[in-house]
């Protein structure tokens, strides 16, 4: 019989980490069901199963058309696949030293450029953002392929469980899927297997069994350089009988894992736009159910009928109903129904307005709703990255918790993989910087480049009054910092220009 006692610590981990998640899961299932029915996966769920939409009670679809507004907007902004998001640097001193780090963080960008549009990173982030729009936080999971390159696996809500170090930093996974005992033997090993899964395997049988999959610091780490002991974090997969199928590890954490917002570090889970509308999408589908009874006892009003009439009363167009008398009405009208659907409907725009604010619609969709056609293009950039600049905390937290991981995390891969030509001898073991230039992160730089131009026209204006005063005003720098705004390499700048 197979030793299942250090399993049963592993259990114990999960368990823990499951029912710190219990409170956050309730508010997922209501997060589910308004705004992304499609997304969320709870223990209710059958494996290999449809979940059908409740029509019921999701009447209108605009909170999930303004998170798949953000998730586009995000995608696009942040990790475009069709642009350059990322750039990599090292201090200027060692640029200048050695020119040929340039060429090798060229080719190293190149490389890992590639490896992320060959593989399905960038499927994966989509669905990442529709993630923590809508439920605060999103993971998946970056494994090594070993025929070269990458695969990323995306989780939903309810679907793992995480956990965080004393700094409120995300160290800790897990979660629990299902497999057949053929699966599991393709995956694990037969011998993996206990007895029951080995006969099963056997047979024509495709019921599932739940698997667990667990990720944390490996406490043996450094106690030498053989087995586990070699790897930063553990990674264990078992059964619920106390099973171990699979012991092994990480180099680096492997599960990109990031939250909207946090209130304190205390909380695991985060909270995004999706939590603080749900009150607006609920009010919005009572309002569409309201405006639907509405129509439909001004179409098809409740009626009274006659005690003369015969039989039962035909409601179809030109239908007949036979009655006997001679001036009582057979049927009318119980009472009559003028609804104000025009009051109605601009009710319910407003709050279909206050659902795209929150999910930062209007953002993303500046420059394709424009309602002043007179601006110029100079003005329409102005307005744009002063919204883009609301944006700011979380893309911080988004850039520490998904952007940085995800680089890292690629090129480790790729290191180990001997597909990164070594680093020349003079930055070997020195920290690589990774800089940023979507098209959110460049308007966002940009974001004070007016007020540095109002600066140096000033400068410019006091200066034609008082010629000492240009002296005075250190017009390279603003060129070198309005270049570094604009996302440009200050490189550009020539020290010595010819006459």
């Amino acid at each position: 019989m197979k030793n299942n006692q250090p399993v049963k610590k592993y259990i114990r981990l999960y368990d823990g980490l499951k029912q710190e998640r219990a409170s956050w899961a309730e508010v997922w299932k209501e997060l589910s069901a308004y705004e992304a029915p499609a997304r969320g996966c709870f223990e209710t769920d059958a494996p290999n199963r449809a979940r059908r939409i409740n029509h019921k009670i999701l009447l209108d679809s605009s909170a999930g058309l303004a998170a798949e507004v953000l998730s586009a907007g995000m995608m696009s902004g942040l990790t475009s696949p069709s642009r350059s998001w990322f750039d990599l640097t090292v201090s200027p001193a060692e640029m200048a030293a050695l020119p040929e780090v340039s060429g090798w963080l060229h080719a190293v960008k190149r490389r890992l450029e590639e490896t992320l549009s060959k593989s399905n990173v960038y499927a994966a982030l989509h669905g990442f953002y529709q993630e923590i729009a809508v439920f605060g936080t999103a993971a998946l999971l970056i494994e090594e392929n070993f025929a070269g390159g990458v695969h990323a696996r995306l989780f939903t809500a309810g679907e793992y469980v995480l956990g965080t170090d004393g700094h409120g930093c995300i160290n800790t996974f897990g979660r629990e899927f299902f497999l057949t005992a053929k699966q599991m033997e393709n995956t694990f090993g037969y011998h993996a297997l206990p007895l029951t899964l080995q006969q099963e395997t056997k047979q024509e049988n495709t019921r599932y069994h739940k698997v667990f999959h667990l990720i944390f610091p490996n406490e043996n780490y450094g106690r030498g350089n053989k087995g586990n002991n070699r790897f930063t974090y553990s990674s264990v997969y078992f059964l619920a009988d106390g099973t171990l199928l699979r012991s092994g590890g990480y180099y680096e954490f492997p599960v990109i894992a990031a939250r909207w917002e946090v209130k304190n570090d205390s909380d695991t889970y985060g909270r995004g736009p999706g939590w603080k509308c749900l009150g607006d999408v609920k009010m919005l589908q009572k309002m569409q159910k309201t405006k639907l009874v509405a129509l439909d006892k001004n179409t098809n009003p409740p009626v009274m009928v006659s005690s003369n009439v015969q039989g039962e009363v035909n409601l179809l167009p030109g239908g007949i109903t036979r009655y006997n008398g001679t001036t009582d009405a057979a049927v009318k009208p119980a009472y009559t129904v003028t609804p104000d659907l025009d009051a109605l409907d601009r009710a319910i725009e407003q709050v279909r307005r206050m659902i795209k604010a929150h999910f930062f619609a209007d953002v993303f969709t500046l420059l394709n709703t424009q309602d002043t056609p007179q601006m110029t293009a100079a003005e329409v950039a102005e307005r744009r990255e002063e919204k883009m600049t609301v944006l700011g905390p979380v893309l911080e937290r988004l850039k520490n918790e998904l952007l940085d991981p995800l680089v890292r995390r690629v090129f480790c891969i790729l290191l180990r993989q001997g597909e990164i030509l070594p680093a020349p001898a003079g930055v070997r073991g020195r920290n690589m910087q990774v800089e940023y230039i979507s098209m959110i992160a460049q308007a966002q730089k940009a974001a004070g480049l007016s007020t540095l131009l109002q600066g140096a026209q000033l400068a410019a204006e006091l200066s034609s009054a008082d010629p000492s005063l240009g002296s005075r005003f250190n017009y390279r720098r603003v060129l070198e910092e309005g270049l570094e705004k604009l996302g440009l390499s200050h490189l550009l700048v020539v020290e010595n220009p010819s006459k």
